[in-house]
């Protein structure tokens, strides 16, 4: 009896593969070994060592200058409650261009790498604003068949620009659900090709007609960026980024099997490094007397488009709602690189938030209060 059970236990499981396979689903298996195998319940803010990658090389590297009163001052009682409550690792902020504060939790240093997860979709954009500025992509106009001719013959994908896809205007097919490990988000992380992951996935609507968040888009852009050069995309933004920018330490994008750039997430660096991105705003894209980016393109990525009700650009999310403008990067469990023109500061979180409160306009509410008490006491 037992052996009979045994049998029809393996044969089923047996089928259950099969099926998976056949179906598509065999990403699953890489997505239960890289989380529940290793005692996590989803993706984390550690887990690149566990995906291929490519190296973001540094190159001289250049220290923040901390300012005069560089951690002198403590955070005050009810900011230390909610980035403990939220399982923050870093909070970082940057004044006048100074390191004024740094903290860490959790065993996390100044020395971590942690996952940018859709923080990297800015970095992906202001990529493709260098592009458009060397002439390798011809404009945000330029159409997405330019790069993938078969786009011509679906519907919609004649229509579909690189603006579009960093808009978040794309009209895509796609379900932007991190939940549910049958859909695109969970196949693009876990699975071994993002080719098949997200190309030719289809349209449900006109490009350029309505904003919906999607990490696809941003896949999409990524594919567009890597045709349009000779050199993978980590390697362009050593060039045009890491190194200019004396980054500390080197990064790693996670790429699928194929090596290919997540461009929709996970650029594993630290909360330093990270500061800089969002100090190269305040600089309207100079680092000293070097122009490293079109300060016109990165004031288009921080134009809110009407399509989003004035809450998104490209790449980046804006609330200018409140008393005290800001725009930011922002990844999947709470990253922000926040830019605070009118106090010249960035604040840089990292950490795993998880099922964060949203305002209307789906922006994450932690990044206004964090805001407003930096801009108070700082």
């Amino acid at each position: 009896m037992f052996l009979k059970i045994l049998k029809g236990f393996l044969v089923f499981f047996a089928l259950l593969i099969a099926l998976t396979y056949s179906f598509g689903y065999d990403y699953l298996f890489n997505g239960i070994r890289q989380t529940y195998l290793r005692g996590a319940s989803g993706s984390t803010i550690d887990d690149g060592k566990y995906f291929p990658s490519h190296t973001i090389a540094k190159g001289n590297p250049v220290l923040w200058e901390k300012d005069s009163l560089y951690n002198k001052k403590s955070l005050p009682k009810n900011l230390v409650q909610d980035l403990k409550n939220s399982n923050t690792a870093s909070f970082l902020i940057i004044k006048n261009g100074k390191l004024l504060h740094e903290e860490y939790w959790d065993g996390y240093s100044a020395i971590s790498k942690t996952n940018s997860f859709s923080m990297a979709k800015a970095v992906t954009v202001l990529l493709l604003g260098k592009a458009i500025e060397e002439k390798k992509i011809n404009s945000l106009h330029q159409r997405y068949s330019d790069f993938f001719e078969n786009y011509k013959n679906v519907e919609f994908g004649k229509d579909l620009t690189v603006g579009d896809l960093a808009k978040m205007e794309a009209g895509l097919k796609w379900s932007e659900d991190y939940k549910n490990p049958f859909l695109q988000n969970a196949k693009a992380y876990y699975g071994k090709s993002l080719e098949e992951a997200v190309l030719l996935h289809g349209f449900k609507e006109k490009p350029g007609t309505d904003f919906e968040y999607q990490s696809g888009a941003t896949q999409l852009l990524g594919f567009a960026l890597r045709k349009s050069m000779n050199q993978t995309i980590s390697q362009y933004a050593s060039e045009k980024l890491w190194k200019p920018l004396g980054m500390e330490h080197n990064a790693d994008w996670s790429t699928d099997e194929f090596g290919m750039e997540k461009t929709f997430c996970c650029i594993h660096s630290t909360s330093r490094d990270f500061a800089k991105l969002g100090q190269l705003f305040l600089n309207k894209g100079k680092v000293g007397d070097q122009q490293i980016i079109s300060s016109e393109f990165l004031n288009e990525m921080k134009n809110p488009t009407e399509l989003s009700k004035n809450a998104y650009g490209m790449g980046l999310w804006i609330n200018n709602d409140t008393a005290i403008k800001h725009y930011y990067f922002w990844g999947l469990y709470g990253q922000y690189i926040i830019i605070i023109p009118e106090k010249n500061m960035v604040i840089v979180r990292t950490g795993t938030y998880k099922d964060q409160p949203k305002d209307q306009k789906g922006r994450p509410e932690q990044v206004t209060f964090l805001v407003s008490q930096v801009a108070k006491n700082y």
